[in-house]
């Protein structure tokens, strides 16, 4: 009997087992694009199904590079490259050549300096020790940026597969769905949602005769706050469009909360602009420290919200770091939120995040 992988996810179809990863009713392999039950259901209702896979399946699954030949597209997250760096990639791709891409141009603000962010990302990849030929910046959502990373793509693969890597949620579908659809027409041929895990297996996508565009699983990082996140709390703290700065004026002993996912605390210095970049649709609250525990305590989930109920369920406890920043202007960073800009000023702050969701500093990049 032929094998048949849903084109939506790249796993095994099967007709026998309703509760197994791979089902379609028999009459679904009548039609041209054959899915699983569960991309249809997540395509056509957004609703999501349990599969019984283990982030180290993913893992193990996507490690299987290193034994091949080919290029290998690692795609990140600009909004969350923390979260969505993989530091441990050259032990999962072997020798294989690297080129790291930036996805999400399209969320940053238009005053972001492109040359600089690359510059920056660069530094980041050799800090974690993954060599890569060259970075690039893309939209996969608006298509800003693919022509480029084409042509580098053919340059660099020498004839052989590309195998397109990242942690869950970077837009490694979106990209690949937009690549089908500038050659061919096709709109949505894979399936690509908010939820992490959407990919279950290598969805092969044919370059030539003898190689082929792979997506593959989304490796899990635990660090990335989208898995202690319900579905409805991840659409809030995902950004949909261009992300608008929120400035406030804070004098030292006030707090900002981020919803109730994550805090920070001005503890010293001078007044001085606390410039936030999240999700538009994500509530800040500002208030004084001395009050600002109590208000955490009875409005978690009401006014402070995320998190909702179900995530509530999820989300570990919060955790503190205190940080003094001085000279250059400075991001303050909330994997997989946003991040603060401080003007520069001397300030000690602390900053309460997700226990696992550690908070970085870096050089401000806008």
């Amino acid at each position: 009997m032929e094998v048949i992988y849903c084109e939506g996810c790249g796993t095994k179809i099967q007709t026998e087992n309703k509760g197994e990863i791979g089902y379609a009713p028999a009459a679904a392999l009548e039609k041209d694009i054959i899915l699983c039950q569960r991309c249809f259901r997540l395509k056509h209702y957004n609703e999501t199904q349990d599969v019984p896979m283990t982030d180290d399946d993913y893992l193990r699954m996507v490690s299987s590079i290193r034994d091949s030949q080919g290029l290998v597209v690692h795609m990140i997250d600009i909004f969350d490259v923390h979260g969505s760096l993989i530091r441990s990639l050259p032990r999962i791709t072997g020798e294989n050549p690297i080129i790291l891409v930036g996805n999400k141009l399209d969320l940053l603000p238009k005053s972001t300096n492109a040359n600089k962010l690359i510059h920056w990302l660069k530094k980041e990849a050799k800090d974690a020790g993954i060599k890569v030929l060259d970075v690039f910046l893309i939209s996969s959502a608006k298509g800003a940026g693919i022509d480029d990373l084409k042509a580098a793509i053919e340059y660099h693969r020498n004839d052989q597969d590309v195998y397109v890597v990242g942690t869950t949620n970077v837009g490694k579908s979106t990209f690949i769905n937009t690549l089908i659809k500038q050659s061919t027409g096709h709109k949505d041929i894979i399936t690509t949602s908010y939820f992490p895990g959407t990919t279950l297996g290598f969805i092969q996508i044919p370059l030539d005769e003898s190689s082929s565009l792979i997506d593959t699983p989304g490796i899990v990082n635990k660090q990335q706050i989208a898995h202690y996140l319900s579905p409805k709390d991840l659409k809030i703290v995902t950004p949909r469009k261009e992300i608008k700065s929120r400035v406030y004026q804070l004098n030292d002993r006030q707090t900002l909360f981020f919803g109730g996912l994550a805090r920070l605390d001005f503890i010293k210095g001078d007044r001085q602009s606390f410039i936030c970049y999240f999700a538009n649709e994500l509530e800040i609250h500002r208030t004084k420290l001395e009050k600002a525990d109590e208000l955490y305590e009875n409005h978690l989930g009401g006014l402070l919200s995320p998190p909702d109920e179900d995530s509530l369920k999820l989300l570990p406890s919060f955790t503190q770091h205190s940080f003094k920043l001085t000279g250059e202007k400075k991001d303050i960073v909330f994997p997989g939120l946003g991040w603060v800009t401080v003007s520069g000023e001397e300030a000690t702050v602390v900053v309460h995040s997700p226990k696992d969701v550690s908070v970085g500093i870096r050089n401000s990049l806008i």
